[in-house]
């Protein structure tokens, strides 16, 4: 089993990192996963010293709902990140691709047009097990790197 050792710290003293507030938005399809990449994603904040009460976690039905969710979090004004958490597996329909795509492009859209950065955490998989993998088998936490990138580009936009 992989284990992830997150990257930044802000109980090192990271200067300007203070009063870090984060949304992750969690899509309830494929839940055992979701659910899983979103406690990784809390403790890994938590151990790099985010407060709590300074994470907020949404639940969406489902993948395509969470560029919805992302947007209406950044209109708030409260959170220096955004993180969304889905999982797509693919099927015998096309659905797997345009589910894909439409999520891809409006979080793309959501980084480009916006001042908040949003991780895109959506796990997009031929099977379960690439799925089971991604929250803490062979192939790491994708929950803890979304954590750990989000501090990162907090980081990054406090800089500029």
């Amino acid at each position: 089993m992989s284990t992830f050792k997150p990257k930044f710290s802000l109980t090192t003293g990271q200067p300007g990192m203070e009063g870090i507030r984060i949304a992750i938005a969690v899509a309830q399809w494929n839940g055992h996963i979701t659910s899983a990449l979103c406690e990784g994603a809390v403790k890994t904040l938590a151990e790099a010293g985010v407060k709590s009460n300074d994470i907020d976690v949404f639940e969406v039905p489902g993948a395509v709902e969470l560029t919805f969710a992302a947007s209406q979090l950044i209109e708030t004004s409260q959170y220096d990140a955004i993180i969304v958490f889905g999982c797509v597996i693919r099927g015998e329909t096309p659905h797997f691709d345009y589910v894909c795509q439409s999520v891809t492009q409006g979080i793309t859209a959501l980084n480009a047009d916006c001042d908040t950065p949003v991780i895109f955490g959506l796990l997009t998989v031929n099977d379960e097990q690439q799925a089971l993998d991604r929250i803490g088998g062979s192939a790491g936490h994708k929950g803890c790197e979304a954590a750990d990138t989000a501090l990162a580009m907090i980081k990054f936009a406090r800089s500029v």
